[in-house]
């Protein structure tokens, strides 16, 4: 009986204990800490893109170089021309001899190379990293790529069938650092250096002066120090306040997430900041946490007192009473007339009582004073409905917590810089999938230029070597102008739209399925005096599982990607290919971001009312400009606002955990109660009074070791008393009938 009540109390005392403090600890600045957070992430999204902008830059070249059609007449003067002329973003390029150094050609601008031990940089066997160098007081990137050209012989008169040694050049071009793409009115995005110098900027919409704190670029240059250069770390900071406006920043990293890569060695810092509207009004919940808690431990301990008096005291009574009884029944001499001679008290209600009637009715008839008795069927309330009113109690202290108190306001409870940091996040997303797809197109539109003029097993080896490459296709293969396939690399196509497109970008090549077929395509050139390619627009089906895994970032929620029609093509969280999105309002939020005619539209952002509570939601067109902007596909993502610290949200969220715990767990403890004490007692009850009305065959066998198991065992010992005393009256002597139950006990 004990371990249920005392557990109940300690347990609701708990609870009112982590109520107080949980609440308690809600706290609002003058930025909310969702605002920071978001600034962190939106550095961390910028950092991302930055990186991969420079990573795509050094493969782009490499790749190019390894395609470049050298010959053993090709001069450098030709070779730097033609690999650099096609590239805009090229400031100037030389040619130099990997062996010793030496300058063999130079073109547009001067590369800055000193400090570039050029033989030992290019001694190794793997890439060779871009550099950050100094050039004309400005900050500019190295890129470097080995240029491999035929075997030529160093002799004329040299032996023809003697191997000659093979020759390499090294290309190295300078280009200007990428300055951060950014998104969001009023922030201002930098790229700073391991001091803390802003290398290249970018800001967007009229910056405040307040977001000009000249102390944070120099402290998120050291947080980044000292967090290592080789890791993706992150950060926020807050500036100072000017009138109503405080400054938050973010900081992140331009290194890989994966290991060694490209931009590991640069030493590079996004740096990210905004002036943004100071919170006035404060958000203290102290008072309702302790008024809250308060009411939770004088309920528990109400309840406690109220089944210790109720239930647990009678039920111990009736347990001695009971074992006194038992006791008389098997014992003999003068002591077991006491015990049976004191009649039994009735206390309590419902089973109990009746427990206690029909006891003191077996006393009578242990002493011979009365016979069997019937008992009314129709009984009062019993302790079933004590334990569920204690329910219903605690019910009144949890219902009011999760549905009634600090709810928070669907429009009032997330701040709107909140709501634009989901946004400007989105945007990044889009922004981040738009230079995935345009660098496959680039790549894929690349290949296609080497495709004329080869045979078909040469044309069947690039594409080999393309999706070997490119780890993003699954399959690559050639269309002829009647849309038929005649040459397939990787898997088997999953496209179901057969056509020819003109012109070149990304479409989808099916409608229906279980995977949606993304695909770049190109056309392929037809050369002058060179053999056709295998067919004429050359397709290669993007693996949804890699544009999924660029959707999914921290605290951004779920991403999805949606065509013209509002269907999934890819998600960062479970999907069916095609389906629609999971919520209506998030349709209506994709179809929001649609602009005027012939335009990309705009992004929007709202907070939706969800069954799980607010939702920060957002929308925002792929691509505003490049291969994917007329397919009219949306990002849309979604965050649950508890999964930011918004302080409304998080009382809303922690008054309702608290309401929840206390139900359950009072629930819980009110059903062991009933199943280790209230139903067994109904049980014995029922055998009680079936005992004190002449039932003398049904055994009674105690289920528990407790109080009501002891009683029960008591039971039976009055029952095997009962049948020793009928069988002896029923086996009386002739002369005279069987004496009571206390004569016998005195003669012997």
């Amino acid at each position: 009986m004990r371990p249920p009540v005392a557990a109940l109390v300690a347990l609701l005392l708990v609870v009112a204990t982590l109520t107080m403090i949980s609440l308690n600890g809600i706290h609002a600045g003058r930025v909310p800490q969702a605002v920071s957070d978001g600034e962190q992430q939106i550095a961390a999204d910028t950092a991302l893109s930055t990186r991969t902008t420079i990573d795509a830059e050094a493969r782009t070249l490499r790749r190019t170089t390894d395609a470049y059609p050298a010959t053993g007449t090709s001069t450098p003067a030709t070779v730097l021309k033609e690999l650099t002329s096609a590239r805009k973003t090229i400031l100037g390029g030389v040619l130099l001899d990997p062996r010793t150094g030496k300058l063999l050609a130079t073109g547009g601008k001067t590369v800055q190379l000193a400090g570039v031990n050029v033989v030992k940089t290019a001694s190794g066997h793997g890439a060779i990293p871009p550099r950050l160098v100094t050039s004309g007081g400005t900050r500019q990137l190295l890129y470097f790529a080995r240029v491999t050209l035929p075997a030529q012989q160093e002799d004329a008169n040299q032996d023809q069938n003697q191997v000659s040694t093979q020759r390499q050049w090294l290309l190295v071009v300078c280009e200007a650092l990428p300055a951060p793409t950014v998104y969001g009115d009023g922030r201002t995005a930098e790229v700073l250096d391991a001091s803390g110098t802003a290398l290249a900027a970018t800001s967007r919409g009229t910056v405040s002066p307040a977001a000009g704190d000249r102390g944070l670029p120099s402290a998120a240059a050291r947080a980044a120090k000292d967090s290592g250069r080789d890791t993706d770390a992150s950060g926020s900071l807050l500036g100072a306040a000017t009138g109503s406006r405080s400054t938050v920043a973010g900081w992140a990293q331009v290194a890989s997430t994966t290991g060694p890569g490209d931009t590991d060695d640069l030493g590079l810092v996004v740096f990210t900041h905004r002036a943004v509207p100071a919170m006035t009004a404060t958000a203290d919940y102290s008072g309702f946490a302790f008024q809250a808690a308060g009411a939770l431990a004088v309920l528990a301990l109400l309840l406690g007192l109220a089944l210790h008096f109720s239930l647990q005291r009678p039920l111990l009574r009736l347990y001695l009473s009971a074992a006194r009884l038992a006791r008389g029944a098997t014992e003999d001499g003068p002591t077991a007339w006491e015990e049976l001679s004191r009649p039994v008290p009735v206390h309590g209600f419902g089973e109990l009582a009746r427990i206690g009637r029909a006891l003191e009715s077996l006393r009578g008839q242990l002493l011979g004073e009365s016979g069997p008795q019937e008992f009314p069927a129709r009984r009062g309330p019993g302790y079933r409905a004590l334990a569920m009113v204690g329910v219903l109690v605690v019910a009144c202290w949890t219902v009011p917590m999760i549905f009634v108190l600090n709810r928070a306001d669907t429009a009032t409870a997330v701040p709107a810089q909140v709501l634009a940091v989901q946004q400007t996040r989105t945007e990044l997303a889009s922004n981040r999938i738009r230079q995935s797809l345009d660098q496959l197109y680039t790549d894929l539109s690349g290949v296609t230029a080497t495709l004329p003029g080869t045979s078909r097993a040469a044309q069947a080896k690039v594409l080999r070597h393309t999706l070997a490459e490119h780890k993003q296709y699954r399959s690559l293969y050639l269309l002829d102008r009647s849309g038929g396939i005649t040459l397939r690399v990787g898997g088997t196509p999953l496209r179901t739209i057969v056509h020819v497109p003109d012109g070149g970008g990304i479409t989808t090549v099916n409608s229906s399925g279980r995977i949606p077929a993304i695909a770049a395509y190109a056309q392929v050139p037809a050369a002058k005096g060179k053999a056709p390619a295998a067919g004429v627009v050359l397709f290669g089906e993007i693996d949804v599982k890699a544009l999924n895994s660029i959707l999914s970032r921290p605290k951004l929620g779920s991403v999805w990607v949606t065509d013209g029609d509002d269907k999934v093509l890819a998600a960062s969280v479970g999907y069916r290919a095609f389906q629609t999105l999971p919520d209506s309002g998030l349709s209506r939020l994709a179809r929001a971001t649609q602009g005027a005619p012939g335009t990309a539209g705009t992004a929007v952002s709202r907070v939706l009312r969800t069954s799980s509570g607010p939702s920060v939601d957002a929308a925002a067109p792929l691509a505003q400009s490049g291969p994917t902007t007329r397919l009219g596909w949306h990002v849309v993502t979604a965050e649950p606002a508890a999964a930011l610290q918004i302080p409304a949200v998080q009382a809303e969220q922690r008054t309702m955990l608290g309401g929840i715990l206390s139900l359950t767990l009072g629930s819980a403890c009110m059903g062991w109660l009933y199943v280790v004490v209230i139903r067994p007692l109904r049980s014995v009850a029922v055998l009680v009074e079936r005992l004190a009305a002449g039932d003398r065959r049904t055994v009674l066998h105690p289920v528990n070791h407790d109080e009501v198991g002891s009683v029960t065992r008591s039971l039976e010992l009055m029952r095997q008393a009962l049948v020793e005393r009928d069988r002896a009256a029923r086996s009386g002597h002739a002369a005279g009938t069987f004496p009571s139950l206390p004569q016998t006990t005195l003669q012997r």
